[in-house]
């Protein structure tokens, strides 16, 4: 029986592809925070390629993103600062910002 095997597409990974409405957020993330810095997160088997932005405060967030060449592009667009998260790994600020929101009391988050 083939109930496990599907049909792909070759070097596709599942989900849906990087759209304008995410490069438009991207964009208002960037625009309405301080410091923000981007960090381009590699293709996975899993996942498409992502841009990680971190703002001065440690918030962030992520969207696909067509390639890791349109991601400096962009960056370069908005005046940002963009690196490989391989090379450079996660900023320290974003993990202080998980734990402050982890302890924060209240929040209708479990501990």
């Amino acid at each position: 029986m083939a109930w496990f095997r599907r049909r792909k597409e070759p070097g596709r990974t599942s989900g849906r592809p990087a759209d304008r409405a995410d490069l438009d957020y991207l964009a208002e993330f960037v625009r309405s925070r301080r410091g923000v810095e981007g960090f381009i997160e590699p293709r996975t088997t899993v996942t498409e390629t992502t841009l990680l932005l971190v703002a001065h405060d440690g918030e962030w967030t992520r969207r696909r993103i067509e390639s890791p060449d349109l991601a400096r592009r962009f960056a370069h667009q908005l005046a940002m600062p963009v690196y490989d998260v391989r090379l450079m790994g996660y900023p320290q600020r974003m993990r202080d910002y998980n734990e402050r929101r982890r302890r924060r009391p209240g929040d209708g988050r479990p501990a």
